[in-house]
C-alpha cells in the first residue's frame, strides 16, 4: 500500500467523516422512503466524488491561475483544517452541520438535498476540497500516486454510501455517544495532519524566500 494512498485515505476519512454524516442524512431525509433515501445517498455521493475528482485534476491549475503559491495554500489550508479539527474535538462541527440540515428540512419547498447540502458541502466541503488540492499538489509529479489518491477517494466514497444506506442501523448500534467519541478521535488526527501541512508550508515558503 503506497504512502500516497494511506495518507489520502486517512485525510478523506477524517474530513468527509462518513459516520458523522449519518445522523444528518437521517434528519434531511426524514420524510423519504427507503428507496428514495437510497437514491438520494447515491446521487449525493456521486456529486461529491465528481467535484473532488475535478479538484484532483485541476486544483493546481486553479491556484496557478489565481496566482496563489502552493506554500501559501499549504499554510492557509493547514490552518483551516486545524480550525475544523478543533470543532470536531469540541463537538462544534456536528452542530454546524446539523444547523444546515435543520434549515433545509424547515424549507416549505425542500430543494434537491442530494445536491445541497449532501453532495455540497457535507461531502465535498471546504475541508475535503482543501485536502484534495494539497494531495494533488504533493503528488503532481507522479501519475501512479495521483491515481492512489483517486483510489483512496473512491474507497471513502463507497464507505460513505454504505454508511448512509445503513444509517438507521449504524445510529442504533453505535448511538450518539460513540459517534461523538469517534469524531473527537478523528479530530485529533486531523489536527496533527493540519499542523504538518502548516509546517511544510512555512518551511517551503521560507526556503523559497
Amino acid at each position: 500500500m503506497s504512502e500516497a494512498f494511506t495518507t489520502a485515505l486517512v485525510a478523506y476519512f477524517v474530513t468527509i467523516d462518513p459516520l458523522g454524516l449519518v445522523p444528518i442524512f437521517i434528519a434531511i431525509t426524514a420524510d423519504a422512503s427507503a428507496t428514495q433515501r437510497g437514491r438520494i445517498a447515491l446521487r449525493g455521493v456521486l456529486i461529491g466524488t465528481v467535484v473532488l475528482l475535478l479538484f484532483v485534476l485541476f486544483g493546481r491549475g486553479l491556484l496557478d491561475g489565481l496566482g496563489i503559491g502552493i506554500a501559501a495554500f499549504r499554510t492557509a489550508g493547514g490552518l483551516f483544517l486545524f480550525v475544523l479539527a478543533l470543532e470536531m474535538v469540541f463537538e462544534r462541527r456536528g452542530e454546524r452541520r446539523g444547523g444546515t440540515a435543520g434549515h433545509i428540512a424547515s424549507e416549505p419547498q425542500t430543494p434537491d438535498v442530494a445536491v445541497f447540502p449532501l453532495g455540497i458541502p457535507l461531502i465535498a466541503g471546504p475541508a475535503a476540497i482543501t485536502t484534495t488540492i494539497l494531495a494533488a499538489e504533493r503528488y503532481a509529479h507522479s501519475w501512479p500516486q495521483l491515481l492512489s489518491v483517486a483510489a483512496a477517494l473512491a474507497l471513502i466514497m463507497a464507505a460513505t454510501y454504505l454508511a448512509l444506506l445503513l444509517g438507521n442501523r449504524i445510529q442504533q448500534y453505535l448511538g450518539p455517544t460513540m459517534i461523538n467519541v469517534l469524531s473527537r478521535l478523528l479530530g485529533l488526527l486531523l489536527g496533527a495532519l493540519a499542523m504538518q501541512y502548516v509546517i511544510d508550508g512555512l518551511r517551503q515558503g521560507f526556503s523559497l524566500g
